[in-house]
């Protein structure tokens, strides 16, 4: 039976923080796989025939370089930092050979060293790691394909979380993330520089803002501690003068029991891909983003004052899922990712274009909601729906609300509302 590959977590204090057992381990090794520095840092304990290889930049390749070595017999060491299963080669390797195939020493975590060396208690803490590629600067509005986005997530649930960094994925450039983002002033950052070795230095609670302008020394850790815990906002049902509304305009906004509505027959889940179009004042797309936590809300509005008007919104409500763009949809839906949700608040005259795109590129299982006011409106959404053969339904809404006459109550009644809800027609014309 081929011998298991030991991967083994080390520290920069070199063979101190090691047992015996594995530095007799990485004695005896035909061959041992490791960071250039860490290879570096233990090039006397090697056997003198050891081969070896820098896994720097590497990282596919050790799978094959583990498999060519047992096929001919030789042990074979990787030397991983600190504990291997906290976002370390481990996991990596376990699924690549196979758990049977691999035995993990674990030694102590930076994360571990870094909250000793702050006096923090890190069992309610949140790990996150930007230790890949270069993910470049944040700018507002990116998704999750900028390599910060689940850090960002990440800060807007938690009041505690570390963070492992890169040599690019720098703590100056978390801090600038935060600052772009409006949360400059909930945060305090603390980095852990070069733990065990000579030029060790801990940097504790300074501001975001004066984390931003500054350098650190690679390798560290970064620790974000909001100042202040958060409070649990409601998911949705926020009042409709809540939100900013065009003026003298006001009402472009979908009133808040048709918005319920809406929202309930989306069918969202916490990580829906939603597009809102025609986005208005923003209210069912931001509402829809606090629903879908782990999810996405791709919005597009042709107004420019309304498209500004949105960014007030979403800032004001401190949603991060959510990107909005000003333009004429179908233009920019091909750029969009499938949706399982789509919301039509508004078509700008392209609504027979509007409802085959949102057919076409709708996911699985997943609903098209359009609300009209117009009878007009209502007639030409259901024209092409018997077109596509989809299956689809239509509800009115007229919810009243009470109003004050003298020292009674009166009802006044909202303007009616057509909610037409549409799916492919392979899918039950049915909701959960």
């Amino acid at each position: 039976m081929t011998e298991a590959c030991l991967i083994i977590g080390v520290l920069d204090d070199g063979e101190q923080s090691l047992s015996v057992a594995a530095r007799d381990s990485i004695r005896q090794a035909d061959v041992v796989i490791g960071g250039l520095r860490t290879l570096s840092l233990f090039k006397n304990v090697f056997n003198k025939k050891a081969v070896t290889h820098d896994l720097t930049g590497s990282l596919s390749k050790v799978p094959e370089w583990i498999n060519a070595a047992q096929e001919k017999g030789r042990s074979v060491v990787v030397l991983a930092t600190g504990d291997p299963l906290c976002h370390g080669i481990g996991r990596y390797l376990i699924k690549k050979l196979g758990q049977e195939c691999c035995t993990i020493v674990p030694n102590l975590s930076m994360l571990q060293l870094a909250c000793a060396r702050l006096g923090l208690a890190w069992q309610g803490l949140e790990i996150y790691s930007v230790h890949s590629r270069d993910a470049g600067e944040w700018e507002t509005g990116a998704g999750s394909e900028h390599g910060f986005y689940p850090l960002l997530e990440a800060v807007c649930k938690h009041d505690l979380i570390a963070v492992f960094t890169s040599p690019e994925n720098t703590p100056d450039r978390i801090a600038r993330m935060l600052l772009r983002e409006g949360l400059g002033d909930d945060f305090v950052i603390s980095v852990a520089e070069c733990l065990l070795r000579e030029n060790e230095r801990i940097i504790k609670d300074i501001p975001v803002a004066e984390a931003a302008e500054q350098s650190f020394v690679d390798p560290n850790m970064v620790i974000l501690q909001r100042q202040t815990a958060q409070v649990e906002n409601v998911l949705f049902g926020r009042a409709d003068n809540t939100f900013s509304q065009r003026k003298p305009d006001k009402g472009l906004i979908t009133k808040l029991e048709v918005r319920a509505v809406s929202l309930a027959r989306m069918q969202l889940r916490s990580d829906s891909i939603v597009w809102d179009i025609g986005a208005g004042s923003g209210s069912v797309g931001l509402e829809a983003a606090r629903l879908c936590s782990n999810g996405y809300v791709y919005a597009i509005e042709k107004n420019a004052q309304d498209v500004a008007i949105v960014k007030e919104n979403r800032q004001r409500m401190a949603i991060f899922n959510h990107r909005i763009v000003h333009d004429k949809a179908p233009a920019k839906l091909d750029d969009w990712p499938d949706p399982d949700a789509i919301f039509i608040g508004g078509s700008g005259g392209e609504l027979a274009d509007l409802i085959q795109v949102c057919l076409s590129r709708l996911r699985s299982s997943g609903w098209l909601v359009m609300n009209f006011v117009t009878l007009e409106n209502l007639a030409e959404a259901t024209r092409i729906l018997k077109q596509t053969a989809a299956n689809w339904d239509v509800t009115q809404l007229q919810a009243s609300r009470s109003q004050p006459i003298l020292h009674m109550q009166r009802m006044q009644a909202e303007n009616p509302v057509w909610i037409v809800c549409a799916q492919k027609t392979d899918q039950e014309n049915k909701y959960e």
